[in-house]
Order: structure tokens, then sequence, then C-alpha cells
């Protein structure tokens, strides 16, 4: 039992003490550097749920923009490079981790060499043992463990970041197509009525009732509905390819809700205060999570400053003869610590915490940085809260108006008591005021789909 005992001390001794203490210095959360409350912040709202705990299966309900999510959250590349970050910081973490803890080997070892009057002497050995197994004292190796988990930690936070944004990136791409769509139909409805218009003018030139004139106006609008049109259909396409990249596949068929950009409705959002986006915005929690790792490496690199201790030692069978090794009688154990303190490194060791409290401010200004920026995201989001909805009432006002106006023109160009200059007019008027309230009321619905985003919205866990 004894000898037992001394077989175990080394290795208990160095478990002993390698949990001490680390000499990081303490964290402490930077003040957020924005106002208490956001600027032109609506006032109630449908809905009283924060945005971050809104699922987007809950947030969206067109069916087919549901599948569409769904399907770039399993095939998007840029989710892909985010998860397998995630796979590379929790192996680098785990490699940090094991050196906080001695590693046992096995080895198996045979040395000859040349002895006196031409001998030759023999060493065979094989057993278990502990190489240069570094005792942490001063906290160097935890320090550089916890540096690894906070980028762990940072790497998982970036993910949901992705995850959000791609989210949102579907939703507006998705939006857009059926702003193209609304467009297109609006302007194939406005090229037909040109034509109409036109064979009126030709029929009325033909007749000697109108000038040249008129009809080169006519040609001349028609000419550019055509180039509008063309315009709207390249549109389109490219924003099928947006949302094709996004999607990581070909769109499929799916569900057909026959949704329109004019049918489709999202939710208020309550914005609440500034402090909430510290805990729910993953960009903002995983620049902290740097500012940890940045943190933790000072500690590091203080550490290096003072006596670094290493155990190596092994303990099995050692004869001069192969076929003795294992016999009894041939048990032996070595142990060998070292210590190294630093005297003089021409200033190797300054330099690396310098370094290290360099990176550490770094990342506060990135902290910093990083809560700004959504303060500010935030902040334009709720002010197109605020705005968007009263401008799209009062385009889709105007597009009444000038609905109105092209019918009167019209009608008194179809009795001679006005020229066609003043139908033209109105023509123009009417279909820049119906494009228009098509653009407002897409901008109003991508407006809610960045609040979403901007206030931690979209991220769920994966099944």
């Amino acid at each position: 039992m004894t000898d037992l005992m001394t077989r175990l001390t080394p290795l208990a001794l160095a478990l002993a003490l390698a949990g001490c203490a680390s000499m990081a210095p303490k964290y402490e959360r930077p003040a957020a550097p924005v106002a208490p409350a956001f600027p032109l912040q609506a006032v109630g709202g449908a809905s009283t749920e924060a945005a971050s705990g809104i699922a987007w299966q809950r947030f969206f309900a067109d069916a087919r923009l549901k599948q569409l999510i769904e399907l770039a959250l399993n095939n998007n590349r840029d989710l892909r490079v985010a998860i397998l970050n995630i796979e590379q910081a929790r192996a680098q973490y785990q490699i940090r981790r094991g050196d906080r803890l001695p590693s046992l080997n096995l080895s198996v070892a045979g040395n000859r060499s040349p002895g006196p009057d031409d001998s030759i002497t023999s060493l065979y050995t094989a057993g278990i043992g502990v190489s240069s197994f570094e005792l942490d004292l001063f906290g160097r190796v935890r320090s550089l463990s916890d540096a690894g988990l906070a980028q762990y930690l940072a790497s998982e936070e970036a993910r949901k970041s992705t995850h959000i944004s791609l989210v949102a990136s579907v939703a507006n791409a998705y939006l857009s197509l059926l702003a193209d769509e609304e467009l297109l139909g609006l302007t194939q409805k406005t090229l037909s009525a040109r034509e109409e218009s036109l064979k009126l003018i030709q029929l009325k030139y033909d007749n000697g009732v109108v000038s040249k004139l008129d009809l080169q106006q006519g040609l001349s609008l028609l000419d550019s509905a055509r180039v509008v049109l063309a315009q709207q259909q390249r549109q389109r396409a490219q924003d099928l390819n947006l949302l094709t990249l996004l999607v990581g596949q070909s769109l499929p068929a799916g569900p057909d809700t026959s949704t329109t950009l004019a049918a489709m409705s999202l939710s208020e959002l309550p914005a609440g205060l500034p402090s909430d986006l510290l805990t729910v915005r993953p960009d903002i929690l995983a620049a902290e999570q740097q500012l940890i790792a940045a943190n933790a490496n000072i500690g590091a690199a203080r550490a290096a400053f003072f006596p670094r201790i290493t155990l190596t030692g092994n303990a099995g069978s050692a004869s001069s003869e192969l076929s003795g090794l294992f016999k009894g009688g041939s048990y032996g154990w070595t142990f060998a610590p070292q210590m190294v303190l630093p005297i003089f490194d021409y200033g190797r060791n300054s330099a690396n915490l310098g370094s290290a409290k360099a990176g550490r401010d770094i990342a506060v200004a990135q902290y910093e940085k990083s809560v700004q920026t959504a303060f500010r995201e935030v902040s334009d989001a709720l002010a197109g809260q605020a705005t968007f909805g009263e401008q799209l009432r009062a385009q889709r006002a105007v597009a009444e108006a000038e609905a109105e106006r092209f019918k009167l023109s019209d009608l008194r160009y179809r009795n001679g008591a006005s020229s066609y200059l003043d139908l033209l007019d109105a023509q123009r008027s009417l279909f820049s005021a119906e494009q228009a309230a098509v653009q407002a009321n897409l901008q109003r619905l991508q407006n809610q789909v960045t609040l979403y985003r901007v206030l931690g919205g979209g991220w769920t866990a994966p099944q």
C-alpha cells in the first residue's frame, strides 16, 4: 500500500496544483454608449410580445414564404459555413481544455549504445507516462482555455446572426418578387390601354381630325411603356435569381396561396429599450464574447512573467534484455519536474502583454460599435414604422385622384373638349402614382421585416 501511494504521489500533486486562479482582469461589461430610449418609438401596437420571442413561423403567415425560409435554412451555403465555423471553434476549445489535464501515453522504447571493451549496452522500457504537463500555478493554461471557450460561444452567436439575417433576406426577396409581379401586371395593363389609345389617335389622324404631333406623342407614350415593361421583366428575373441563391436550390412549385403584395400584412412590433438589445442581438453577444476572450488573453500574457513548471514522469518496466522486459522485479519509475523562470527575453513577454491589452481595447471599441450600430438600425426601422404607413395611405390617395383625373381627361379628349397633351399628362401621372403606391407598400413591408430582424427576431433552434 505504501508503494502504491509512493507511485501516485507525483500525479496527485500535479492535479492538486493545476487548478489555480486566473490572472485575467475581472470582466465588466462596458456601458452601452447609446441613449436610454429610441427616438420616434411608436406607442402601443398590435403586439406587445418582444420580437425576439416571436418565432419566424408565427411572424410570417404566408405558406409559400414559410416553405422558402425552411429550404433556405437547410440549404444556404453562408449558414452552412457558419455551422462549420462552430465545429472548428468547438474543436479548438476542446484542445485548450485538454491542456489543463495531464495526458497519459503508453510508450515502448529500446536503446543500444557502445559500452566499455567494445561491448553493447542495451536498455528496453515499457510503461505509462505523463509528458511535459504544465502545473497551471498562475492560470496561464486556464486563461487560454477561457479564451477558447469565449471564441466558441462567439461562433455560436455568429451562427444565430447568420440565421436571423437569412430569414430576413428570404422574406425581403420574396416581397420584392411579389412587388415585381404587381408592377408587371400594372405595366401590362398600362401598355394595353396605351395601345387602345393609339388606335383611336391613328383613326383620327387618318381622318384628318388630329395632327401628326398627336400621333407621335401617342407612339412615344406607347414605347415608354414598353421600356418600363422590359425593365420590370429584367428586375423580376434578377430578384428571382437572388431568391434562388438564398434558398440554395431551384424554387419548388410549393403551395400556391395566390398571395399578392397588396394582401400581405405583418404585425406591428414594440421596440422595448436599447438595453434589451444587449441580451437578444446575436451580433452584440458575439462581440461581447470576443471581448471576454481578449480579456482572458491578458491573463495568459501576465502569467508568462512567472515561473512555468512542467512535469514529466513514467512508470513501467525496464530491462537490459528484451526477453526480461516484463519479468518480475523489472518495475521502475522516473519523475522529472522542470521549472523555467523568464529572466531576459528582449521584452517579448512585455510586448505580448501590451498586445493583449491593445487587443482588449480593440474588442471594447468593436463591442461599443456593435451596440451603436444596433441602436441606429432599430431607430431607422422605427422611423420607417412611424412614417411608411402614412406615406402609403397618401400615395394611394394620390393614385385614386390621378385615376379620376385620367377618366375625366379621356372623356374630355374623346369629346374634343381638351387637347391630347392633357390626356398624355394624365396617363403619365396615373402610371407614376400607381407605381409609387406599389413601391411604398413594398418599403413598408420590408421595413417591418427589418425591424423584426434588428430587434433579434428570427432565431429558432434547429430541430
